[in-house]
């Protein structure tokens, strides 16, 4: 699918026609610059390849560097491919946040908040309070029981237990576009999106 890289910038909210106050997130969209064209024959697959972002010499690999000069472009610090562009696209060619204004729904991908370790509780919606059966006990938000015992002599895999939570690719699907401000790169999404102020996300139709 056809997309964009960009930062999250915010929430705020914004009215709509009947008057109704809606809150929205606020991303800036490239501008995107096209650093590489793949195609069946070459790579066995359709994509193109945008940058976001520029970066300077020093803080680029001399592989990266290689793979710039190529393509004719200053170094990017963020890369991702997509596919599906409607139009004819070549090495060098930037891309705005346009291709959304006759979009209505649109896919966010991003990183979400990392929330470190947490208990059962927190991390999977466990009751904990109250529950004092099961190995519980006196232990108000703790697991309780995970299982093992004589047989099968071992806790399977995928029990839900303490541990690191947040910092997964997270894609929500279907937000409704409220608004594109193509002066400034801008596109309002309703609701929140996966991420932290200033996190990359891709954005696709």
């Amino acid at each position: 699918m056809p997309g964009l890289l960009g930062k999250k910038i915010g929430m705020t909210s914004v009215f709509s026609a009947e008057g109704k106050n809606v809150p929205c997130t606020v991303i800036e969209l490239g501008p995107c610059v096209v650093t590489q064209i793949k195609s069946v024959e070459k790579d066995g697959y359709n994509a193109v390849q945008l940058g976001y972002e520029e970066a300077k010499e020093k803080n680029t690999s001399a592989p990266l560097m290689g793979h710039f000069k190529k393509a004719g472009v200053t170094p990017m610090r963020h890369l991702a491919e997509f596919t599906g562009f409607e139009q004819e696209l070549n090495l060098g060619d930037t891309i705005t946040v346009d291709i959304f204004a006759n979009c209505n729904f649109v896919d966010v991908i991003a990183t979400s908040k990392g929330r470190g370790f947490q208990g059962v509780v927190k991390r999977h919606g466990f009751g904990g309070v109250g529950q004092t059966t099961h190995g519980q006990d006196d232990r108000l938000r703790k697991p309780g029981s995970i299982g093992a015992c004589s047989y099968p002599a071992k806790v399977f895999k995928g029990m839900r237990m303490g541990g690191h939570m947040g910092c997964n690719r997270v894609t929500t699907h279907n937000l409704q576009v409220l608004k594109v401000i193509p002066e400034h790169n801008l596109l309002l999404i309703k609701g929140s999106v996966p991420g932290f102020k200033g996190s990359i996300v891709s954005v696709m139709k």
